[in-house]
């Protein structure tokens, strides 16, 4: 009888997840046995103080590994400067998420012990996600991501839109497990390994004479991952989503889920089929095309702010792409050695990698910001629990005479959005595009720069409204139920939230150069 030798577990590597997992238990466990229900800040306060501890330790590891990457669970997980990076980002969102929700959750009906420890849940998820060097370790992680949200959403059970929103999002979220899920079984049964380095190494040492198995496998999992990160065609659920689900949650999806889909995503196409770029590049260089061009379109369509910024979160999903497709754009080639069959040798562009990653890092925080500042505008004289929350156009005509400092927050962070400079948008943009020039695909560049012209227009439409003369539109009276502390008649977490999104965008967007070279460590962790 042979015996299993199980594997040894580097518990320092695994401290995020550790910190997330026990936080959550902890909280679930204090709420279940006080004799009165926790005050709503004990929540709150659990929330920002995890999501700074994992952002504090992911620091710690990355200034003592630097770049070496450690890995635990037999290969299965590996802390190196991406996953590092990413887990960074990730506790921002957890703190930020945390501080909007704070003054939302009365106004929701959501119960902040459960709101809490749903979304610690889920960055525990998006931490196994970005440091996943397994397919089955990929899927966990993606799975209890996708749990976590879909109870978020439907937390807020009084209004039917959110009901709606979590059930659209279950359903179709399903189905693209599934057809990952599949894609893992085909790959497995192509390459005999999981692993993605295993992936990798097989790929590279063996010369398959039938692919279509392995292809199958490649395109199901991109269907899996497109699903996650909106790009189209698999975006039809984002808008409804977004729109339906509280404004807090939807600002963790649109950044922070985003992130861990493309984070996946980069792994699993870098470190698993880098050897076969040849096959998931032309499908990859697509997706960007149709995400930015039906996200740009459809977004200056929209009358809702809400569903604006939802279709415009997918237009930016597609400049991501736009920074994955240009990686190792300067050329791949068949040589041949011997009597030997051909071998594929690629190049991969670091910097077209690290522009994806820094757009994806700005991003998160222009989004979060910006739903943050719905958020508010949500809690401005809304009658009840049970009411669905709109934001057209005309309701922040005149904006900036009555809320000057929430007008001038929210046009900054719009003008970032439309890549104007001097703000982490516009450095984003032309890192990408650059990128994308870089590896001679010059067609996509053009598609990119021109969608960025059109999206400007929707975000330029909202913020002339909120600056225009003419406008006006009456808040109703805050009801008492928003007792919190408040600054100008806004609640404090929010507005505390919306000046770190407003401030990292800013001064990103003026010294670039200490997250440029952060993002290029990381991908340097990721592609060697």
């Amino acid at each position: 009888m042979t015996s299993f030798e199980s594997p040894a577990v580097d518990w320092w590597v695994l401290s995020p997840q550790i910190v997330l997992v026990a936080m959550v238990l902890g909280l679930l466990l204090a709420s279940s046995l006080a004799p009165r229900a926790l005050p709503a800040w004990v929540s709150t306060c659990t929330s920002v103080a995890t999501g700074a501890a994992v952002g504090v330790i992911a620091v710690i590891q990355w200034n003592s590994a630097g770049f070496t990457a450690r890995s635990t669970l037999a290969g299965a997980f590996v802390s190196d400067g991406f996953s590092l990076l990413l887990t960074m980002l990730i506790g921002a969102g957890v703190v930020m998420t945390a501080l909007v929700a704070h003054s939302a959750l009365d106004r929701y009906g959501m119960t902040p012990p459960e709101f809490a420890a749903l979304l610690l849940a889920s960055a525990a998820g998006a931490v196994v996600m970005v440091g996943a060097n397994d397919l089955i370790v990929l899927f966990l992680g993606l799975e209890s991501l996708s749990i976590a949200l879909y109870v978020l959403i439907a937390l807020a059970g009084r209004r039917a839109t959110a009901r709606e929103s979590a059930m659209k999002y279950f359903v179709l979220g399903a189905f693209s497990s599934a057809f990952f899920l599949y894609g893992i079984a085909l790959v497995y049964g192509s390459t005999g390994s999981t692993r993605l380095s295993h992936i990798g190494e097989f790929l590279e040492s063996h010369w398959l004479l039938d692919e279509h198995l392995l292809l199958a496998g490649i395109a199901l999992l991109l269907v899996g991952l497109g699903f996650k990160v909106a790009a189209v065609p698999f975006h039809f659920w984002a808008p409804d989503v977004y729109q339906g689900a509280p404004s807090p949650v939807t600002g963790y999806l649109a950044s922070i889920a985003k992130a861990a889909g493309f984070a996946a995503l980069a792994r699993v196409l870098f470190v698993a089929f880098g050897p076969h770029r040849v096959a998931w590049a032309p499908i990859v260089v697509g997706l960007a095309f149709a995400t930015l061009a039906v996200g740009a379109v459809m977004a200056i369509t929209q009358t809702d702010v809400k569903r604006m910024l939802a279709f415009s979160s997918i237009s930016h999903a597609g400049f991501v792409l736009v920074g994955l497709s240009a990686a190792g754009g300067i050329g791949w080639w068949a040589v041949a050695v011997g009597d030997e069959a051909p071998q594929v040798l690629v190049i991969v562009d670091h910097g077209a990698v690290s522009s994806a990653v820094f757009y994806l890092v700005a991003y998160s925080f222009m989004a979060l910001g910006s739903f943050a500042v719905l958020s508010v505008m949500a809690s401005l004289g809304v009658p009840s629990p049970d009411a669905v929350e709109q934001h057209p156009l005309s309701r922040y005509g005149g904006l900036a005479r009555r809320r000057p400092v929430l007008a001038l927050a929210f046009a900054v962070l719009l003008l970032a959005q439309a890549g104007v400079p001097l703000t982490s948008g516009f450095v984003a943009k032309f890192e990408v595009i650059r990128a994308a020039v870089g590896g001679k695909g010059y067609v996509l560049a053009a598609v990119a720069m021109v969608t960025a012209v059109v999206s400007a227009f929707a975000y330029l439409r909202v913020v002339l409204a909120m600056y225009a003369p003419d406008s006006d539109v009456d808040e109703a009276p805050v009801r008492a139920r928003a007792a919190r502390p408040r600054w100008g008649g806004l609640p404090m977490t929010s507005v505390f939230a919306i000046a770190i999104a407003v401030a990292v965008t800013v001064i990103v967007g003026v010294l670039p150069q200490r997250l440029l070279e952060w993002s290029t460590d990381a991908v340097f962790a990721l592609v060697p």
